[in-house]
């Protein structure tokens, strides 16, 4: 019996999970693939239509840009007695074993509250991660500190903000449902 389109997003939504970088194998993932992929996240909700989501995909070689300028950020910015040599290697090696990463950069227009443009912007990433699920190419959202340095390198005008990364790749991960309190917990009726 078929699954119905509630059945069938019920299903990609319970068994989103984060899937990282040491579990992704060699599979390059299409560029075209990536872009219907960033069509759904186009397709978020935006208050005023002010679209706040922008994105940087780094891919090949633009992969080895990014993990040399993280690692080097990260030198850069942290204290010698802090600086550990573990992390700066794990810091190139976690986008070095991606299929893809993406820059996630939210760009205040200034009509709405940032932060609902910050929430829209989310929902942007959040319909990304669904729809990378559905074609079974894991990822997960990292913030590091370092990204409040990252905005030349990624070219950001004065009212964009990168809140992040999100780190993509094909894996042979089980699937796994949520790990969460029951929504009986969170959930208040007013009937």
């Amino acid at each position: 019996m078929p699954s119905t389109p509630f059945e069938t997003i019920k299903r990609i939504i319970n068994h989103r999970r984060s899937i990282f970088p040491p579990s992704y194998n060699e599979r390059v993932i299409p560029k075209e693939l990536l872009t219907e992929l960033l069509d759904c996240a186009n397709t978020a909700p935006t208050h005023k239509l002010t679209q706040p989501w922008r994105f940087v995909v780094f891919r090949e070689q633009g992969l080895e840009r990014l993990a040399d300028q993280l690692a080097s950020l990260y030198k850069a910015h942290t204290p010698s007695e802090q600086f550990l040599q573990k992390k700066f290697e794990s810091t190139r090696e976690k986008v070095l074993r991606s299929g893809a990463v993406v820059a996630i950069v939210v760009s205040y227009s200034g009509v709405v509250p940032q932060w609902e443009e910050l929430a829209a912007t989310a929902c942007a990433v959040q319909n990304l991660w669904l729809a990378a699920s559905a074609a079974n190419i894991g990822g997960y959202w990292s913030s590091p500190g370092t990204i409040k340095h990252i905005g030349d390198f990624l070219d950001l005008a004065g009212n964009e903000e990168c809140l992040g990364f999100f780190y993509m790749g094909y894996h042979d991960e089980p699937q796994r449902t949520a790990n969460r309190r029951p929504i009986a917990e969170k959930v208040r009726w007013e009937e």
